[in-house]
């Protein structure tokens, strides 16, 4: 069976390769999602992305996916400790959503260990770099079959 997959990816994630490589790593976004649709693709899975440093456009994007996709892989960034709008947005749609860090958020700043969306959604994947995003498809996959 073929799943939809939207990857969602918040604020400061576009400056990836750049932005803080020795907590991020030296790939960028692009990098990172062709990898993951050749991934996917290997899985008979489709993969549509979308990157938005603002808020209200993540939550129009959670709101078409109910329409478009089978599942989400969200790296929300910092709205991940603060934002109950995001978190209304997911409980709002019947898509699974995994969140997806590629830090492990724990170990880093206490103001980072506290996510808001996590008791929405599906899974929480963190502190694999780049292997986040694949752990969570593996996750939505295994979860949608």
């Amino acid at each position: 069976m073929s799943y939809k997959i939207l990857v969602l990816n918040g604020p400061n994630l576009n400056l990836l390769g750049t932005r803080e490589p020795e907590i991020y790593g030296s790939d960028t976004l692009d990098d990172i999602l062709n990898d993951l649709r050749e991934y996917a693709r290997e899985r008979d899975v489709e993969i549509t992305s979308f990157q938005s440093n603002s808020e209200g456009a993540l939550i129009d994007a959670i709101h078409a996916a109910r329409d478009s996709a089978d599942g989400i892989i969200f790296n929300p960034g910092a709205f991940t400790h603060y934002s109950i709008a995001l978190r209304d947005a997911i409980a709002g749609v019947t898509v699974p959503v995994v969140e997806a860090h590629l830090s492990n958020v724990h170990a880093r700043e206490e103001f980072r260990h506290k996510s808001v969306l996590s008791a929405v959604c599906l899974g929480v994947i963190g502190g694999f770099g780049r292997n986040s995003y694949f752990l969570a498809l593996d996750g939505l996959i295994r979860h949608l079959g």
